[in-house]
């Protein structure tokens, strides 16, 4: 089996602060601290990493910050081929108490070489490369339909693409037809009207192949070229941030190795509830893990879309 290739154009450097209540406009103290390389494809890559198969960490880093992400990496053994840009990399902060809040700085600009430079190591990268997993946000500077032509890239590699972002990144990205976008519901409303299935069935009609949302506490919604599923699993309390990012790891997982379906949605379900109930994006909870895929249900629909 070949490297499943994670490329985040806007990684950060992660910074979560545990807090026992945060109090708007007032100081709260902070009971612990962890900072560690994030971004969605970083946290793609490390959970994928930590579960054995062969990853390799795409984008752009620079500045002290991005020097901490790849040293970061290194030291977990996630490989990296990130491209240097001139900026500062940005950070991100999640406070978590009963819940999580998140601060997202905008990252730095890149540059048109910069971004040129990015394509470049990617194309080489596909080579090798059994799947692609295309995460976050595009940073300023980066062309509004960068993801689309990565996604092409990979087309013209016969290397399949997870596409995972938002708003007008991926309103253009589908024009590169990724195999998977993996929207949550408010992110697909954004760029398709209806309710979630027909909005879904929407979003495949203008160019992805399969679309999988995620519904929060109601699991997963996947209407693919084989059928609708619906797949659940009872909720877990904790840290939701990165629970997204382990969906998409299972979803890049089952590509990778012709998974079925009903199992690859069964995996993605209980890998997301096993991040939230780890402290830290990127990383998931074994035990909860293990318990969810006995439970999680999986359910094929009726549909004349």
């Amino acid at each position: 089996m070949g490297v499943i290739l994670t490329v985040t154009p806007n990684p950060a450097l992660d910074v979560t602060y545990w807090v026992d209540d945060l109090v708007k406009h007032d100081s709260t103290r902070v009971r612990s601290v962890a900072t560690r390389a994030g971004g969605k494809g970083v946290n793609v890559a490390r959970v994928l990493h930590a579960a054995g198969h062969e990853v390799l960490a795409c984008g752009f880093v620079g500045g002290a910050a991005g020097e901490r992400i790849r040293e970061e990496l290194r030291s977990v053994g996630v490989p990296e081929a990130m491209t240097p840009i001139a900026g500062e990399t940005r950070r991100t902060v999640a406070v978590v108490d009963s819940d999580a809040t998140l601060l997202l700085e905008p990252g730095p600009s890149v540059s048109e070489a910069e971004w040129q430079a990015l394509v470049e190591e990617y194309r080489q990268r596909l080579d090798d490369a059994d799947v692609a997993v295309l995460s976050g946000s595009l940073p300023p500077g980066a062309p509004d339909d960068g993801y689309a032509e990565l996604c092409r890239l990979a087309g013209a590699a016969d290397v399949p693409v997870i596409l995972d972002t938002s708003g007008e990144s991926l309103r253009l990205g589908l024009r590169g037809r990724p195999a998977i976008v993996k929207p949550n519901n408010a992110e697909l409303a954004s760029v398709a009207p209806g309710d979630t299935e027909a909005a879904a069935a929407e979003v495949r009609a203008r160019g992805a192949g399969n679309v999988v949302v995620s519904l929060g506490e109601q699991g997963l919604l996947a209407v693919t070229t084989e059928g609708t599923w619906r797949a659940r699993a009872e909720p877990v309390e904790g840290n939701p941030t990165g629970a997204g990012d382990a969906v998409v790891a299972a979803l890049a997982a089952g590509v990778a190795i012709g998974q079925p379906w009903p199992e690859r949605l069964a995996e993605a379900v209980a890998l997301g509830g096993a991040a939230v109930a780890a402290p830290l994006a990127g990383d998931v909870d074994k035990d909860t893990y293990h318990r969810l895929r006995t439970e999680v249900q999986v359910r094929k629909e009726d549909s004349c879309r």
